[in-house]
């Protein structure tokens, strides 16, 4: 599978996640989405971060800034998945720190779909891209266990 359709298509899977959070209202089903959206954000920053970005600064000129601001955006998700996977629904904060983590990741996703994804795809072509999926593909499933 093309690299770029798997991380976007992790992007849906996350954004269709948040938006089943926004309509929850029972607290243990706000928990549940709450817990897999941290374990899809937590395997698919995994992927980018042990193979995407290093290929990236690595095959293409001009892209370390995009991907030292990307591995910065990753390091505030992380500290606030790990904020929400220690609190209970029924924490005053859990639903703001949720939809904190909403915002950064669809500022992070914009950045990532309409300027750093495109030069990507035209430095590398279809074939690498490919390949470079596969390598992906194999990662994330290794995350999930």
């Amino acid at each position: 599978m093309d690299a770029i359709v798997l991380l976007k298509n992790d992007h849906k899977e996350v954004a269709r996640l948040f938006r089943e959070f926004e309509k929850a209202e029972d607290l243990a089903d706000m928990k549940e989405l709450a817990d897999r959206i941290t374990s899809e954000l937590t395997a698919h920053a995994a992927i980018e971060e042990e193979k995407f970005y290093p290929m990236a600064r690595e095959e293409i000129d001009g892209t370390t800034d995009t991907v030292l601001e990307s591995e910065e955006e990753h390091h505030v998700m992380k500290v606030l998945i790990a904020e929400i996977q220690e609190m209970d629904a029924q924490d005053e904060h859990f639903r703001a720190k949720v939809t904190v983590l909403k915002e950064i990741v669809e500022h992070h996703v914009d950045e990532e779909e309409h300027e750093f994804f495109p030069k990507v795809r035209e430095a590398l072509g279809r074939r690498k891209l490919n390949e470079i999926g596969d390598e992906l593909e194999q990662l994330k499933s290794q995350q999930k266990v």
